[in-house]
């Protein structure tokens, strides 16, 4: 596998509020784990995925802040940003030039603070990822319009309500054994049920929690490096992005996830594998709504159907297609831009056999996508486990 690019080095911070940390104090913790993890190799190029910062925090330019706060002085560092999908798109990016031949070993940070500012300006920042002309200047924030997509896919389908709920049950039963997530305890059904509105029909846990954290990733193209560091080796072996309109008003159907099927379908061409052979799936569970709508556009479900496919399923870590591993956006914590880093790094674990009591048995392939707004960008990667 002349043009692998291996994952020698992984970090993470745990996800919650932290009041008293900055970006850059976030980004070194996660740096430095990588870094140990990766017997201090050293560092070509640096790609920082963040949504928030130049908004919330007042601070643009991230790359060299973060990496001369990490000691990583004269590297390239850039900054880049896909709304909620910036993580996964700082992922893309490495391996672009790993796969390029410039750059022999990159570090991948997913990174932010989205407790740097407090209600409506927050809300304001958030519907940046949608169109603004749109949706954002008239109110419409990422909530509401997550609420108008469940209500009208309830209309459409009628499925049985609780259906929506799998995914976010399963996530805070993974939760419990990840020690970063944000929320370690389980809920019921019945918790699911009775929950608050937050836009009617979605509920509190139909909705990833707002967070801060960082995540980091150390990637080579170096095969010589990577049978160094020893135990098992993890690749990138694919990943695509795809676009679809912005406002959903501009799509044929407002319920059917077209970026998600380009990304995925292309993105297992090119790893030369099936769905079929994902042994783990990293669904995006910012919403619950738009996980049953990208479980129904990477072809496991028809339209329609993906409510009836999640109950019959079992997605567990010992199920027939494990998700949500180590709890999701829901349960582990949704820092927004970060998240597609931890997903990631939460994948790089299984397939490493190191997650414990949610470890997926015998996991070679992991599929992990993020998306930025409602499917409008969509990152997806496979993450393989080789000889």
């Amino acid at each position: 596998m002349d043009s692998a690019i291996y994952v020698i080095g992984i970090g993470q911070t745990p996800v919650g509020e932290f009041w008293d940390q900055s970006l850059e104090n976030l980004s070194a913790q996660a740096i430095r784990q990588a870094l140990a993890d990766a017997d201090g190799v050293s560092i070509d190029a640096m790609y920082v995925g963040n949504l928030l910062a130049s908004a919330a925090s007042g601070q643009a330019n991230l790359g060299p802040k973060i990496a001369d706060n990490a000691g990583l002085h004269g590297i390239e560092a850039l900054t880049v940003e896909a709304g909620e999908a910036s993580g996964a798109a700082a992922l893309r990016m490495a391996f672009f030039a790993l796969r390029s031949g410039f750059v022999r070993t990159a570090l991948v940070v997913g990174v932010e603070k989205y407790t740097d500012m407090v209600g409506s300006e927050m809300e304001a920042i958030l519907a940046q990822s949608g169109d603004y002309d749109f949706e954002g200047m008239q109110g419409q924030m990422p909530s509401g319009q997550a609420g108008l997509l469940m209500r009208r896919y309830l209309d459409q389908y009628q499925p049985k309500r609780a259906a929506l709920g799998v995914l976010s049950i399963l996530a805070h039963a993974n939760g419990v054994h990840n020690p970063n997530a944000m929320y370690r305890r389980a809920i019921s059904n019945e918790t699911y049920t009775s929950a608050a509105m937050v836009s009617d029909p979605l509920n509190i846990f139909d909705s990833g929690p707002y967070a801060d954290g960082a995540a980091a990733l150390i990637l080579t193209a170096d095969a010589e490096l990577a049978e160094k560091r020893g135990g098992a080796k993890i690749v990138v072996a694919a990943g695509n992005t795809a676009a679809d309109a912005l406002a959903l008003h501009d799509r044929p159907d407002a319920l059917v996830f077209s970026a998600v099927t380009l990304s995925v379908h292309k993105a297992l061409l090119e790893a030369n594998l099936e769905m079929a052979q994902m042994d783990l799936f990293e669904v995006w569970d910012a919403f619950s709504i738009y996980a049953l709508l990208s479980i129904e556009a990477c072809g496991l479900a028809a339209h329609g159907e993906g409510w009836r496919w999640l109950m019959e399923h079992d997605l567990s870590p010992g199920g027939s297609l494990p998700m949500v591993t180590m709890g999701g956006n829901k349960a582990r914590g949704f820092p927004l831009g970060a998240a597609g880093v931890y997903q990631a790094v939460e994948a790089t674990l299984q397939l490493r056999g190191q997650a414990g009591k949610n470890q997926v048995a015998g996991a070679k392939h992991a599929l992990i996508q993020a998306l930025g707004g409602p499917a409008s960008t969509v990152v997806t990667h496979i993450l393989s486990k080789i000889a």
